[in-house]
């Protein structure tokens, strides 16, 4: 049966854009009441990393009876989305969760540091001198190497789905910082400074669920540590078993797809009313969701499963990533179709977003450069002109931007780091492998001491804030090898652009609104979705983080 096209969506006047903003939409560009109710009895979130708004828009004018198209044309689509800087996963999905940018969420990647902790490991705290890496990747799980990070289920992958909701019994606290007052070990969901929508749903009584790539993700239980009743978290960057030895699911698209088909399924078996695992009969979660991987992995492999990744050029998707949206299409689908046999349609909102984009999606403007040069260069530079000192960068963190912790805090030290830096010329490559030359380290603007807290709204002195934030020039990518065409953690708008709908329950149809949005305000939204008073969230009351 051929397939009804989607009508053309609704642009908000500059008038309801206003009205928008301080949450009146909803009211003014409404179907009728009976069609809807006023709030929704589920939100379901939806993040798909890498995706860009014009991937979304790509889709969905070529496949116009897509789920993707249905979705956008069931709700608001706001066509000038922003994700957090840095745009990485950490931040990024935190954001979405809390309403908070790094500053006030204390967490700025998914690898950063901290000057007040202690080293993982730390059993004799009296004295101790803090300063201390704070890893929230997979290096936390007991077994990294296992999908089930550790637990010891037999039978995997297939067995994964048996995998415990308590994502953070599966932590090795011997790897987590130490808190030199307590001298205890520091939990993700410690570390961050705000709680989530997670935990006020909790408060109320609701029911909640997420799926997501390391059990780090335990730091989306807030503060209060149980925010996320059924936190599902297969590793992603475990041995991906039926792959060539060594390879982790990202190393193959189709590894990646498979990857993301357990937690699509976590999600089914929840809309079911179940458990992630469908063991228990538990109820419909409130706020629920997961997050997508293999659109991410089909930007950033030059070719996988015989077919070329990334962007053919500008902004237009090559074959491999073309297929993956299709695949995320399918998946999607899926969700919707279940919602709809399981009656819950109606009362259910889904919003989709990004943690972050991926940059470049201009093949022609890839340079790749090999940042641990750079970076020794610094330190041999600093001892030289120092006698008797150490290294100067404590840790740093290279994707497509620069973040660098140092040892010495002082205005002198931050100077010459930036002035190293931008003195620094050499030869990466492109797109094609050929030499590309390179000036001032790739970088485009610095940002070192009191201008790098500045740039993120904290006071100088913060104990977590990048000491020096650099933002690379377009396309440059820091990678020692030729294996990587993308990257995300920058400022660039390839790396911050991404699609933002909130359709279903409770929201107008067919309504697109270009003024520009933060993926914070999905925060504060899922609240006012359910009833809940966007203002519980600590991130929306110091921010004034207004919902959508």
């Amino acid at each position: 049966m051929p397939r009804r096209p989607v009508r053309p969506a609704r642009t908000v006047t500059a008038a309801a854009a206003a009205l928008a903003a301080v949450g009146a939409l909803t009211v003014t560009a409404a179907a009728p009441a009976s069609a809807r109710p006023a709030t929704a009895r589920h939100v379901l979130l939806l993040s798909v990393d890498g995706l860009h708004q014009s991937d979304l828009a790509w889709y969905v004018a070529r496949h116009p009876g897509s789920a993707l198209a249905r979705l956008a044309a069931g709700g608001v689509e706001y066509t000038h989305a922003r994700t957090t800087v840095p745009s990485d996963s950490f931040p990024g999905m935190v954001g979405q969760v809390t309403g908070g940018d790094p500053g006030v969420t204390g967490v700025y990647y998914d690898d950063t540091y901290s000057h007040a902790l202690l080293p993982a490991g730390t059993t004799s705290c009296a004295g101790a001198r803090p300063g201390a890496e704070v890893d929230l990747t997979e290096d936390l799980d007991k077994n990294k190497d296992s999908i089930d990070a550790g637990q010891g289920l037999s039978g995997l992958p297939g067995s994964v789905l048996k995998m415990t909701g308590k994502a953070a019994s599966l932590i090795d606290p011997s790897k987590l910082p130490v808190d030199p007052r307590t001298c205890e070990p520091v939990y993700p969901h410690a570390y961050l400074k705000v709680n989530t929508v997670f935990d006020v749903a909790r408060e109320a009584g609701l029911r909640t669920a997420w799926s997501d790539k390391h059990v780090a993700y335990e730091i989306l239980d807030g503060p209060s540590g149980n925010g996320v009743q059924d936190l599902f978290a297969p590793e992603i960057n475990s041995t991906a078993t039926g792959y060539p030895a060594g390879d982790d699911w990202t190393k193959d698209n189709a590894a990646t797809e498979q990857y993301d088909g357990y937690k699509v399924k976590a999600v089914l078996n929840e809309i079911d009313g179940y458990d992630h695992g469908r063991t228990h009969k538990v109820g419909t979660p409130a706020v629920f969701g997961m997050n997508f991987q293999s659109v991410s992995t089909a930007q950033k492999l030059p070719a996988s499963d015989g077919l070329a990744s990334g962007y053919v050029s500008k902004g237009v998707p090559g074959p491999l990533l073309a297929k993956n949206l299709a695949f995320v299409d399918r998946q999607i689908g899926a969700f919707l179709g279940e919602l709809r046999k399981r009656h819950l349609d109606a009362g259910t909102t889904v919003i989709l977003s990004s943690k972050h984009g991926q940059s470049p999606t201009d093949p022609a403007a890839l340079t790749r450069i090999d940042d641990g040069p750079l970076l020794d260069g610094l330190d041999a530079a600093w001892k030289s002109a120092h006698p008797g000192a150490g290294d100067l960068v404590a840790h740093a963190v290279d994707d497509d931007a620069m973040l660098l912790w140092l040892t010495d805090r002082s205005r002198a030290a931050t100077d010459f780091a930036k002035a190293y830096l931008l003195a620094q010329s050499g030869t990466g490559n492109g797109i094609d492998g050929k030499a590309r030359p390179f000036t001032a380290a790739g970088l485009k603007t610095v940002y070192a001491g009191a201008a790098a807290a500045r740039y993120f709204h904290v006071k100088p002195g913060d104990s977590r804030v990048p000491d020096l934030f650099g933002i690379t020039r377009y396309g440059v990518v820091y990678t020692g090898g030729k294996g990587k065409i993308a990257e995300h953690g920058g400022a660039h708008a390839d790396d911050l652009d991404v699609p933002l709908v909130v359709s279903g329950a409770a929201t107008p149809h067919g309504v697109r609104v270009d003024r520009p949005v933060r993926t914070t305000q999905i925060a504060p939204t899922i609240l006012r979705l359910l009833g809940l008073d966007p203002r519980s969230l600590d991130a929306v009351r110091i921010e004034h983080t207004p919902a959508l």
